[in-house]
Protein backbone atom coordinates (compact mmCIF):
# COMPACT_ATOMS: atom_id res chain seq x y z
CA UNK A 1 0.00 0.00 0.00
CA UNK A 2 1.41 3.31 -1.11
CA UNK A 3 1.99 5.86 1.67
CA UNK A 4 0.15 9.17 1.33
CA UNK A 5 2.07 12.11 0.03
CA UNK A 6 2.73 15.03 2.42
CA UNK A 7 0.06 17.05 0.63
CA UNK A 8 -2.54 14.33 1.09
CA UNK A 9 -1.76 13.41 4.70
CA UNK A 10 -3.27 16.46 6.43
CA UNK A 11 -6.42 16.22 4.35
CA UNK A 12 -6.97 12.52 5.08
CA UNK A 13 -6.21 12.99 8.81
CA UNK A 14 -8.68 15.85 9.04
CA UNK A 15 -11.45 13.80 7.43
CA UNK A 16 -10.81 10.83 9.72
CA UNK A 17 -10.95 12.98 12.90
CA UNK A 18 -14.16 14.61 11.76
CA UNK A 19 -15.74 11.25 10.98
CA UNK A 20 -14.76 9.77 14.34
CA UNK A 21 -15.80 12.69 16.55
CA UNK A 22 -18.88 13.61 14.59
CA UNK A 23 -18.09 17.30 15.06
CA UNK A 24 -19.14 19.75 12.39
CA UNK A 25 -18.73 23.48 12.30
CA UNK A 26 -22.15 25.12 12.46
CA UNK A 27 -23.10 27.70 9.88
CA UNK A 28 -24.35 31.11 10.99
CA UNK A 29 -27.93 30.03 10.34
CA UNK A 30 -27.54 26.79 12.30
CA UNK A 31 -26.04 28.66 15.24
CA UNK A 32 -28.86 31.22 15.12
CA UNK A 33 -31.61 28.60 15.03
CA UNK A 34 -29.99 26.73 17.92
CA UNK A 35 -30.05 29.89 20.04
CA UNK A 36 -33.08 30.03 22.31
CA UNK A 37 -33.05 33.82 22.33
CA UNK A 38 -33.75 33.70 18.58
CA UNK A 39 -36.98 31.78 19.14
CA UNK A 40 -37.98 34.11 21.96
CA UNK A 41 -37.53 37.01 19.54
CA UNK A 42 -39.64 35.20 16.93
CA UNK A 43 -42.34 34.63 19.56
CA UNK A 44 -42.30 38.31 20.50
CA UNK A 45 -42.69 39.31 16.85
CA UNK A 46 -45.53 36.84 16.27
CA UNK A 47 -47.41 38.03 19.36
CA UNK A 48 -46.93 41.66 18.31
CA UNK A 49 -48.22 40.99 14.80
CA UNK A 50 -51.21 38.97 16.01
CA UNK A 51 -52.18 41.54 18.63
CA UNK A 52 -51.66 44.46 16.25
CA UNK A 53 -53.91 42.73 13.71
CA UNK A 54 -56.59 42.11 16.35
CA UNK A 55 -56.38 45.55 17.99
CA UNK A 56 -54.70 47.93 15.53
CA UNK A 57 -56.11 51.07 17.14
CA UNK A 58 -54.95 50.26 20.68
CA UNK A 59 -51.92 47.96 20.47
CA UNK A 60 -49.98 49.40 17.55
CA UNK A 61 -49.71 52.88 19.02
CA UNK A 62 -46.85 54.96 20.35
CA UNK A 63 -48.54 55.22 23.74
CA UNK A 64 -48.84 51.45 24.11
CA UNK A 65 -45.24 50.95 23.00
CA UNK A 66 -44.16 53.44 25.64
CA UNK A 67 -46.16 51.64 28.32
CA UNK A 68 -44.90 48.15 27.42
CA UNK A 69 -41.24 49.15 27.30
CA UNK A 70 -41.54 51.10 30.54
CA UNK A 71 -43.33 48.27 32.35
CA UNK A 72 -40.86 45.52 31.50
CA UNK A 73 -37.78 47.72 31.98
CA UNK A 74 -37.59 47.19 35.75
CA UNK A 75 -37.74 43.41 35.32
CA UNK A 76 -35.15 43.68 32.54
CA UNK A 77 -32.75 45.68 34.72
CA UNK A 78 -32.98 43.07 37.48
CA UNK A 79 -32.58 40.29 34.91
CA UNK A 80 -29.12 41.63 34.02
CA UNK A 81 -27.88 40.78 37.50
CA UNK A 82 -29.82 37.51 37.58
CA UNK A 83 -28.18 36.45 34.31
CA UNK A 84 -24.72 36.70 35.85
CA UNK A 85 -25.88 34.80 38.94
CA UNK A 86 -27.48 31.97 36.97
CA UNK A 87 -24.46 31.66 34.67
CA UNK A 88 -22.36 30.86 37.76
CA UNK A 89 -24.83 28.12 38.64
CA UNK A 90 -26.53 30.10 41.41
CA UNK A 91 -29.93 31.65 41.99
CA UNK A 92 -31.13 34.83 43.68
CA UNK A 93 -34.65 34.62 45.09
CA UNK A 94 -34.30 37.85 47.04
CA UNK A 95 -34.31 40.41 44.22
CA UNK A 96 -37.94 41.45 44.69
CA UNK A 97 -37.52 42.04 48.42
CA UNK A 98 -34.18 43.78 47.93
CA UNK A 99 -35.92 46.05 45.44
CA UNK A 100 -38.48 47.03 48.10
CA UNK A 101 -35.80 47.53 50.76
CA UNK A 102 -33.62 49.73 48.53
CA UNK A 103 -36.61 51.79 47.42
CA UNK A 104 -37.74 52.38 51.01
CA UNK A 105 -34.22 53.35 52.12
CA UNK A 106 -33.96 55.96 49.36
CA UNK A 107 -37.45 57.30 50.05
CA UNK A 108 -36.81 57.68 53.79
CA UNK A 109 -33.53 59.48 53.09
CA UNK A 110 -35.34 62.02 50.90
CA UNK A 111 -38.21 62.28 53.36
CA UNK A 112 -35.63 63.28 55.98
CA UNK A 113 -34.64 66.24 53.79
CA UNK A 114 -31.50 64.97 52.05
CA UNK A 115 -30.82 65.58 48.36
CA UNK A 116 -31.75 63.06 45.71
CA UNK A 117 -28.17 61.94 45.01
CA UNK A 118 -27.66 61.04 48.69
CA UNK A 119 -30.82 58.94 48.53
CA UNK A 120 -29.70 57.37 45.27
CA UNK A 121 -26.35 56.39 46.75
CA UNK A 122 -28.01 55.03 49.91
CA UNK A 123 -30.41 52.92 47.87
CA UNK A 124 -27.63 51.46 45.75
CA UNK A 125 -25.59 50.78 48.90
CA UNK A 126 -28.56 48.94 50.42
CA UNK A 127 -28.81 46.71 47.34
CA UNK A 128 -25.07 46.09 47.26
CA UNK A 129 -25.07 45.30 50.98
CA UNK A 130 -27.84 42.73 50.64
CA UNK A 131 -25.99 41.18 47.70
CA UNK A 132 -22.74 41.15 49.67
CA UNK A 133 -24.40 39.21 52.49
CA UNK A 134 -25.79 36.70 50.01
CA UNK A 135 -22.45 36.37 48.24
CA UNK A 136 -20.43 35.98 51.43
CA UNK A 137 -22.64 33.22 52.81
CA UNK A 138 -22.72 31.42 49.46
CA UNK A 139 -19.08 31.81 48.42
CA UNK A 140 -17.18 31.70 51.69
CA UNK A 141 -19.50 29.85 54.09
CA UNK A 142 -20.56 27.45 51.31
CA UNK A 143 -24.29 27.67 52.02
CA UNK A 144 -26.69 26.76 49.17
CA UNK A 145 -27.78 29.79 47.10
CA UNK A 146 -31.42 28.72 47.27
CA UNK A 147 -31.45 28.71 51.08
CA UNK A 148 -29.46 31.93 51.51
CA UNK A 149 -31.44 34.01 49.05
CA UNK A 150 -34.73 32.58 50.29
CA UNK A 151 -33.75 33.79 53.75
CA UNK A 152 -32.78 37.20 52.37
CA UNK A 153 -36.15 37.38 50.62
CA UNK A 154 -37.84 37.32 54.01
CA UNK A 155 -35.25 39.50 55.79
CA UNK A 156 -35.20 42.29 53.19
CA UNK A 157 -39.00 42.39 52.99
CA UNK A 158 -39.23 42.63 56.77
CA UNK A 159 -36.62 45.39 56.82
CA UNK A 160 -38.60 47.29 54.18
CA UNK A 161 -41.71 47.10 56.38
CA UNK A 162 -39.79 48.23 59.47
CA UNK A 163 -38.00 51.10 57.70
CA UNK A 164 -41.23 52.37 56.13
CA UNK A 165 -43.25 52.12 59.36
CA UNK A 166 -45.59 50.05 57.20
CA UNK A 167 -46.75 53.04 55.18
CA UNK A 168 -46.45 54.45 51.69
CA UNK A 169 -43.81 57.18 51.41
CA UNK A 170 -44.49 59.93 48.89
CA UNK A 171 -43.16 63.15 50.49
CA UNK A 172 -39.65 63.24 49.06
CA UNK A 173 -38.45 66.62 50.29
CA UNK A 174 -36.47 69.20 48.30
CA UNK A 175 -34.79 66.68 46.03
CA UNK A 176 -38.00 64.85 45.22
CA UNK A 177 -38.76 66.64 41.96
CA UNK A 178 -35.37 65.77 40.48
CA UNK A 179 -35.67 62.19 41.69
CA UNK A 180 -39.10 61.84 40.08
CA UNK A 181 -37.84 63.42 36.86
CA UNK A 182 -35.03 60.86 36.62
CA UNK A 183 -37.29 57.86 37.09
CA UNK A 184 -40.40 59.14 35.37
CA UNK A 185 -38.88 61.15 32.55
CA UNK A 186 -38.82 60.31 28.89
CA UNK A 187 -36.76 61.09 25.83
CA UNK A 188 -37.87 61.45 22.23
CA UNK A 189 -35.95 59.66 19.48
CA UNK A 190 -36.36 59.93 15.69
CA UNK A 191 -38.81 57.47 14.15
CA UNK A 192 -40.15 56.66 10.70
CA UNK A 193 -42.79 59.40 10.61
CA UNK A 194 -41.65 61.67 13.40
CA UNK A 195 -40.50 60.81 16.91
CA UNK A 196 -41.24 58.16 19.49
CA UNK A 197 -40.97 58.49 23.26
CA UNK A 198 -38.86 56.15 25.39
CA UNK A 199 -39.04 56.11 29.17
CA UNK A 200 -35.89 56.76 31.16
CA UNK A 201 -36.42 53.31 32.70
CA UNK A 202 -36.13 51.70 29.28
CA UNK A 203 -33.12 53.81 28.32
CA UNK A 204 -31.33 52.74 31.52
CA UNK A 205 -32.15 49.11 30.71
CA UNK A 206 -30.66 49.39 27.23
CA UNK A 207 -27.48 51.06 28.49
CA UNK A 208 -27.08 48.50 31.29
CA UNK A 209 -27.70 45.61 28.89
CA UNK A 210 -25.05 46.84 26.47
CA UNK A 211 -22.47 47.32 29.23
CA UNK A 212 -23.26 43.98 30.87
CA UNK A 213 -23.11 42.15 27.55
CA UNK A 214 -19.73 43.65 26.71
CA UNK A 215 -18.34 42.82 30.15
CA UNK A 216 -19.57 39.22 30.08
CA UNK A 217 -18.34 38.53 26.55
CA UNK A 218 -15.09 40.47 26.24
CA UNK A 219 -13.47 40.72 29.69
CA UNK A 220 -11.58 38.29 31.89
CA UNK A 221 -14.22 38.77 34.59
CA UNK A 222 -16.93 37.64 32.18
CA UNK A 223 -14.93 34.59 31.13
CA UNK A 224 -14.45 33.72 34.80
CA UNK A 225 -18.21 33.89 35.37
CA UNK A 226 -18.86 31.42 32.54
CA UNK A 227 -15.99 29.18 33.66
CA UNK A 228 -17.38 28.96 37.20
CA UNK A 229 -20.78 27.94 35.90
CA UNK A 230 -19.28 25.43 33.48
CA UNK A 231 -17.12 23.62 36.03
CA UNK A 232 -16.43 25.30 39.37
CA UNK A 233 -13.87 22.70 40.47
CA UNK A 234 -11.88 23.09 37.26
CA UNK A 235 -12.11 26.87 37.60
CA UNK A 236 -10.52 26.68 41.05
CA UNK A 237 -7.74 24.44 39.76
CA UNK A 238 -6.91 26.95 37.01
CA UNK A 239 -6.46 29.75 39.56
CA UNK A 240 -9.72 31.62 39.01
CA UNK A 241 -10.74 33.50 42.22
CA UNK A 242 -14.07 31.69 42.38
CA UNK A 243 -15.18 32.95 45.80
CA UNK A 244 -14.43 36.58 44.97
CA UNK A 245 -16.22 36.37 41.62
CA UNK A 246 -19.29 34.82 43.26
CA UNK A 247 -19.37 37.60 45.84
CA UNK A 248 -19.18 40.22 43.09
CA UNK A 249 -21.91 38.52 41.06
CA UNK A 250 -24.39 38.58 43.95
CA UNK A 251 -23.48 42.18 44.73
CA UNK A 252 -24.15 43.03 41.09
CA UNK A 253 -27.55 41.33 41.33
CA UNK A 254 -28.40 43.33 44.45
CA UNK A 255 -27.32 46.57 42.80
CA UNK A 256 -29.45 45.83 39.72
CA UNK A 257 -32.44 45.28 42.01
CA UNK A 258 -31.67 48.59 43.75
CA UNK A 259 -31.33 50.45 40.45
CA UNK A 260 -34.69 49.09 39.30
CA UNK A 261 -36.18 50.19 42.63
CA UNK A 262 -34.83 53.74 42.43
CA UNK A 263 -36.05 54.24 38.89
CA UNK A 264 -39.47 52.76 39.74
CA UNK A 265 -39.87 54.92 42.85
CA UNK A 266 -39.07 57.98 40.77
CA UNK A 267 -41.57 56.95 38.09
CA UNK A 268 -44.37 56.14 40.57
CA UNK A 269 -43.64 59.09 42.83
CA UNK A 270 -43.92 56.91 45.92
CA UNK A 271 -42.35 53.93 47.67
CA UNK A 272 -44.10 51.09 49.47
CA UNK A 273 -42.86 47.97 51.19
CA UNK A 274 -44.99 45.93 48.78
CA UNK A 275 -42.79 46.82 45.81
CA UNK A 276 -41.32 43.92 43.91
CA UNK A 277 -43.65 41.18 45.15
CA UNK A 278 -43.43 38.17 42.80
CA UNK A 279 -40.72 39.98 40.83
CA UNK A 280 -38.24 37.22 41.64
CA UNK A 281 -40.46 34.86 39.63
CA UNK A 282 -40.62 37.21 36.66
CA UNK A 283 -36.89 37.97 36.75
CA UNK A 284 -35.94 34.29 36.85
CA UNK A 285 -38.54 33.59 34.17
CA UNK A 286 -37.10 36.26 31.88
CA UNK A 287 -33.58 34.90 32.31
CA UNK A 288 -34.50 31.24 31.84
CA UNK A 289 -36.87 31.88 28.94
CA UNK A 290 -34.05 33.84 27.31
CA UNK A 291 -31.83 30.75 27.30
CA UNK A 292 -29.94 30.78 30.60
CA UNK A 293 -29.34 27.30 32.02
CA UNK A 294 -30.20 26.73 35.68
CA UNK A 295 -27.27 24.32 35.76
CA UNK A 296 -24.91 27.22 35.04
CA UNK A 297 -22.41 28.01 32.33
CA UNK A 298 -24.91 29.38 29.84
CA UNK A 299 -26.85 32.60 29.45
CA UNK A 300 -27.00 35.84 27.52
CA UNK A 301 -27.92 39.42 28.19
CA UNK A 302 -29.96 39.70 25.01
CA UNK A 303 -31.87 36.55 25.94
CA UNK A 304 -32.78 38.03 29.33
CA UNK A 305 -33.82 41.29 27.63
CA UNK A 306 -36.03 39.43 25.15
CA UNK A 307 -37.44 37.21 27.89
CA UNK A 308 -38.44 40.24 29.97
CA UNK A 309 -40.13 41.77 26.94
CA UNK A 310 -41.99 38.53 26.25
CA UNK A 311 -43.48 38.01 29.70
CA UNK A 312 -44.83 41.56 29.86
CA UNK A 313 -46.01 41.43 26.27
CA UNK A 314 -48.07 38.38 27.27
CA UNK A 315 -49.91 40.45 29.89
CA UNK A 316 -50.55 43.28 27.45
CA UNK A 317 -51.79 40.90 24.76
CA UNK A 318 -54.11 39.03 27.14
CA UNK A 319 -55.77 42.33 27.98
CA UNK A 320 -56.05 43.22 24.30
CA UNK A 321 -57.67 39.86 23.50
CA UNK A 322 -60.10 40.23 26.40
CA UNK A 323 -58.64 37.34 28.42
CA UNK A 324 -58.91 37.55 32.21
CA UNK A 325 -55.61 38.90 33.60
CA UNK A 326 -55.64 36.17 36.27
CA UNK A 327 -54.35 33.81 33.55
CA UNK A 328 -51.14 35.81 33.29
CA UNK A 329 -49.06 33.81 35.78
CA UNK A 330 -50.29 30.61 34.17
CA UNK A 331 -48.73 31.59 30.87
CA UNK A 332 -45.53 32.81 32.54
CA UNK A 333 -45.15 29.45 34.28
CA UNK A 334 -45.92 27.62 31.06
CA UNK A 335 -43.18 29.49 29.21
CA UNK A 336 -40.69 28.69 31.99
CA UNK A 337 -41.42 24.97 31.68
CA UNK A 338 -41.21 25.09 27.89
CA UNK A 339 -37.89 26.96 28.04
CA UNK A 340 -36.35 24.39 30.39
CA UNK A 341 -37.78 21.55 28.28
CA UNK A 342 -36.21 22.97 25.11
CA UNK A 343 -32.88 23.34 26.91
CA UNK A 344 -33.04 19.70 28.02
CA UNK A 345 -33.90 18.49 24.50
CA UNK A 346 -31.01 20.44 23.00
CA UNK A 347 -28.61 19.01 25.60
CA UNK A 348 -29.68 15.47 24.72
CA UNK A 349 -29.16 16.12 21.02
CA UNK A 350 -25.65 17.41 21.68
CA UNK A 351 -24.85 14.33 23.77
Amino acid sequence: MQAPTPAEAPRRSSVEISDVTGLRENTLWQATVANQAFWVTVTVIVICLATAYHQPDTFATRANFFNITRNFAAIGIMAMGMTAVIITGGIDLSVGSVMAFAGIVAARIMEAGFEWYVAFFAGMAAGAGAGAINGTLIAYVRLPPFVVTLGMLSIARSMAIVFSDNRVIYQFGPGGDTFKAIGGGRISVPWIDGTIDLSNLFVVLVILAVITGIVLRTTAWGRYVFAIGGNEHAARLTGIPVDRIKLQVYMFSGMCAALAALMTVGYQGSASNGMGRMFELYVIAATVIGGASLMGGKGSVYGAFAGAALIFLIRNSLIMFGVDATWYDFFVGLFIILAVLLERLRSRQQE
